[in-house]
């Protein structure tokens, strides 16, 4: 962690903007000092600001059928938000009332050319990194609750007043409430709280917990957002475009292979080959491969699965069935694997991922049908207990002779 200087004066979280400097400071500054690093507020970032939107507009382009639009109502009483998707009718405004709902429209810029000029500030950044212009309307008391964002956002009051509250605390609580439609944090104390009048401006970094609240009359808000794709995105359509351009025949291969020690193993040998069979598998550990590949090469050109029990395995079904001496039998639509780890072993069925024992997961592999003696521990009887209710295994009286 870096240490500050002690005579180096803390940097500012307010500063005060100007028609020649939007952000306070030159654009190299707040690049350096805030972009995804810390929140600022702007006053008077655009001076003598004037909506390039009329409400009753935004209105108009909620009710477009190509228009990305939602009218969010909140009832304070009972805490309880509706949600409502675009395309909007005019009869959906009709009760909304004077307070506590909003209006949000998405990418207004791509319909309306004075909305689209409220970009030309932020040229200093890559014009790939800008996604949209969100346009909020709100009644007072009317917003969409604290919530978090995962990409850059500039908040430009455009008309009336909206009150924001923001959390710098970097531990605060960020789990959601399950209770709405919205991703709304379930915990939420603001450390800073202001007021801002049209032209003021809020820049947030991804990850910083606000609450922005329509106050004192009608509102509205130009969110300007970036795009940040996330990793498991990138990855994604990028294992996407390099499948599409890999020829049928470069495969998984090993020709040097040995004869198998233990029935079912993803061993050592085999993750090397997958880090020359794909080449961005460097980047990951063992750990991760083996829980990747476990899970995808026992559902590989599986044409079926077997289907979950009747009812779920009690304990006490089990301890009747072990003290019986039944057969297990391997369903054979079930393949399966395992695989070593620090915990001990993961048994793989059909693209699940089960804990097991190193003993347990190879009688598995290795046999169709087998009678288990001895006491299993507990992870060995949640194993066999997971595998009978998801149909992998399928108990039988032992035949009399």
């Amino acid at each position: 962690m870096a240490i500050s200087s002690p005579s180096r004066k803390p940097l500012p979280i307010e500063v005060r903007g100007s028609a020649r400097q939007p952000l306070g400071m030159s654009t190299a500054q707040f690049l350096r000092d805030y972009w995804q690093k810390r929140p600022l507020l702007v006053r008077n970032a655009f001076p003598d600001f004037v909506p390039p939107i009329a409400p009753e507009d935004l209105a108009g382009l909620a009710c477009e059928e190509g228009a990305l639009s939602r009218l969010i109502r909140h009832d304070e009483k009972r805490d309880r938000w509706q949600v409502k998707t675009g395309p909007l009718a005019e009869a959906d405004f009709a009760t909304t009332g004077d307070a506590n709902w909003t209006l949000l429209v998405q990418d207004v810029d791509k319909w309306d050319a004075d909305v689209a000029a409220l970009l030309e500030p932020f040229a200093f950044l890559p014009s790939w990194r800008v996604d949209d212009i969100m346009v909020s309307y709100a009644e007072p008391g009317g917003g969409v609750g604290a919530h978090v964002d995962q990409y850059d956002v500039f908040l430009l009051q455009g008309l009336g007043q909206r009150h924001w509250a923001i959390s710098t605390d970097p531990d605060a609580p960020k789990d959601f409430r399950l209770d709405v439609e919205l991703k709304q944090l379930a915990h939420f104390e603001p450390t800073h709280e202001w007021l801002l009048e049209p032209g003021d401006m809020l820049y947030l970094p991804p990850g910083v917990p606000h609450d922005g609240v329509a106050f004192g009359g009608a509102c509205m808000t130009f969110s300007v957002g970036m795009r940040a794709p996330s990793q498991a995105e990138l990855i994604g359509d990028l294992a996407d475009y390099l499948a599409e351009r890999l020829p049928e025949e470069a495969r998984y291969t090993d020709p040097d292979l040995a004869p198998a020690r233990n029935a079912g193993e993803i061993d050592r040998s085999a993750l090397e080959r997958l880090r020359t069979a794909l080449p961005f598998a460097t980047a990951y550990n063992d750990a991760t491969l083996l829980d990747w590949f476990g899970q995808f090469i026992t559902r590989y050109r599986l044409a079926q699965n077997p289907a979950p029990a009747d009812r779920p395995t009690t304990p006490a079904a089990l301890d009747k069935l072990l003290a019986g001496s039944s057969v297990f039998l391997r369903h054979p639509w079930s393949r399966m694997a395992w695989a070593r780890t620090r915990a001990g072993c993961t048994l793989f069925a059909n693209g699940h991922a089960y804990p097991a024992s190193h003993g347990l997961a190879q009688l598995l592999c290795a046999e169709r049908e087998f009678v288990l003696d001895g006491a299993l521990d507990a992870t060995e009887r949640s194993l066999l207990i997971a595998l009978l209710d998801d149909g992998h295994l399928v108990p039988r009286k032992p035949r009399r002779r």
